[in-house]
């Protein structure tokens, strides 16, 4: 469920398993919120995020806009890196492509 509306990515789904089978909680709610592994769930925050991602890295700009799908794929991973994995990556997608087209 927690993966389904956005709290966690499948990644933190999998430290939650591992931290309800060890026995280090029962509470999976508690276990998110001790680990920080809820996503990113503010837009306004991950648009401002994209737009420094964008202004930072003119070059892989002018490289998706020229037909090179890599850089699409350089500029999510350096707006992942920005949120600290912490951004929802379908929402990463969806603000840089609607602010790259």
């Amino acid at each position: 469920a927690r993966i389904a509306d956005g709290t966690i990515s499948n990644n933190g789904a999998k430290q939650v398993f591992d931290a309800l089978w060890s026995g280090e909680a029962a509470n999976v709610d508690a276990i998110i919120e001790a680990k920080g592994l809820k996503q990113m769930s503010d837009s306004g925050e991950l648009e401002r995020i994209v737009d420094e991602v964008l202004a930072a890295n003119a070059k892989s700009v002018e490289e998706y806009r020229a037909g090179k799908d890599k850089a699409f794929n350089a500029l999510v991973g350096q707006a992942m890196k920005a949120t600290k994995g912490k951004a929802n990556p379908a929402q990463v997608n969806e603000v840089l492509k609607r602010k790259l087209s």
